[in-house]
């Protein structure tokens, strides 16, 4: 909605409040909720200051040393968060809300470099400069549970449940609750302009997938972040919980999938004449192969991140590429000027921003340097002996993605370390927990 719908809406009395969230390090929404006409009359042209350390600490919001950002030695100073007008929109899940993102902006009234939304208008400034502009849909899964989560409890017997017992996927007939579930979610997400393409059901019990159309790059990733909002608002008021964690349960795995497409003044780069890759799309194939496992902690943020990369699981473990084959990790897609090129490494716990960001990146180092695809695999690439491995493990990936080439290069120093370090966070906090497998594992053998 453009702001003068906003105020006829406040001055009807069908908005009354309007929510200002910024995308935090993990891709959540985080702000305030402000009285719609004191948005409208004192924070809509300034801004809002919010601690800085919105973007400077883990999952678990703790205050943490070691960013360069904020810090106990800093005093966790503000930052001003600016709206984006051009992300107004009602939310219909809330009654009389609607929702503005904003920019994160520092002391010096300069961009926050590390902020996700930045990150990745860096990256598409990069593509700009040689007459690219990116498209993207995205394609992402979260599981179904009935009842509310229970640290105590866990999941499984004793605790949640999937809402289906048995595959389903693409299965058209589900229970009555999880049917309404998707009608809500499917009409209130295109009340709030984010039509979806299709909601289907997936191969394990509970898995659903959402796809969106195809669109500009910021736009797509921010439309990701409110749909995820409707998703956690609308299955808790139908007594579930959905989880978005890339590897839930052991053998389930829930993926990110970026489809993306380039054009230069309007006209589709990827595809060539004769149907194949082009020369600017066989270089952006090369470029996601040899870059992104270098990039890894960008799409694949946390431990559990590497329990996704199962054979047989439709996750990738190496960095192959084929034509309409689903167990690479680059899978070309569609035809004509519709060919795009679906990323399948990214699980559906990544931040869109730095996912999509960390895909063109890596385009952008293989159309610099003009580098060569090998051949795409036309049988099961879990069997490749010959192509890169992703990284197995949080630790390898921190550890690459410092001395990456490519990471330094397209993102610099600083927000390659303030991304490291927030790895090395996630690295620490299970370095010290003893978990409840191993504790079956060896609690009466050791």
């Amino acid at each position: 909605m453009t702001v003068e719908e906003l105020r006829k809406a406040v001055g009807a009395g069908a908005i009354d409040t309007v929510m200002l969230a910024v995308p935090d390090l993990q891709g959540r929404l985080k702000g305030k909720r402000y009285g719609a006409r004191h948005f409208l009359d004192r924070v809509l042209d300034g801004g809002a200051e919010m601690c800085a350390y919105l973007l400077a600490t883990d999952v678990e919001m703790t205050p943490a040393d070691g960013f360069a950002l904020t810090s106990w030695a800093s005093g966790y100073e503000d930052m001003v968060v600016v709206p984006d007008r051009s992300t107004l929109r009602v939310l219909p899940w809330m009654p009389r809300t609607a929702l503005v993102l904003g920019d994160a902006v520092g002391r010096d009234e300069e961009p926050i470099e590390v902020a996700p939304r930045q990150v990745l208008r860096h990256q598409l400034t990069r593509l700009a400069a040689h007459g690219l502009h990116a498209q993207a849909g995205l394609e992402t899964e979260f599981v179904l549970y009935r009842g509310t989560y229970n640290p105590a409890a866990g999941i499984g017997p004793g605790g949640l449940m999937p809402v289906a017992e048995e595959n389903l996927d693409y299965a058209l007939d589900h229970t009555p609750d999880t049917d309404r579930l998707f009608r809500r979610l499917q009409g209130s997400l295109s009340k709030a302009s984010m039509p979806v393409e299709a909601i289907k059901t997936e191969g394990a019990p509970g898995q659903v997938e959402v796809t969106f159309p195809h669109g500009p790059a910021l736009p797509a990733c921010d439309a990701h972040l409110v749909f995820k909002h409707a998703v956690r608002t609308l299955t808790g008021r139908s007594g579930m919980t959905a989880t978005f964690m890339a590897s839930p349960q052991t053998r389930l795995a829930s993926g990110l999938h970026l489809h993306i497409s380039l054009t230069r003044s309007g006209n589709a780069m990827l595809a060539g004449p004769d149907g194949r890759l082009s020369a600017t799309g066989e270089q952006a194939v090369a470029g996601l192969l040899a870059g992104l496992p270098g990039l890894a902690p960008l799409y694949a943020p946390n431990t559990n991140s590497y329990k996704r990369y199962v054979p047989g699981s439709f996750a990738p473990t190496s960095m192959a590429w084929g034509w309409d084959n689903r167990t690479c990790a680059i899978r070309v897609a569609g035809h004509g000027p519709g060919l795009h090129l679906e990323v399948r490494v990214p699980g559906a716990d990544a931040n869109p921003y730095l996912a999509l960001s960390a895909a063109i990146a890596a385009i952008i180092h293989g159309i610099e340097r003009q580098l060569t695809p090998p051949a795409p695999r036309t049988a099961n690439a879990y069997e490749a002996t010959d192509a890169p491995l992703l990284p197995l493990t949080l630790d390898q990936a921190r550890s690459a993605f410092r001395h990456s080439p490519v990471a330094q290069e397209a993102f610099g120093k600083g927000v390659v370390e303030h991304y490291a370090h927030l790895a090395q966070l996630e690295l620490d906090h299970h370095r010290g927990t003893v978990t409840d497998v191993e504790q079956a594992r060896w609690f009466t053998r050791a």
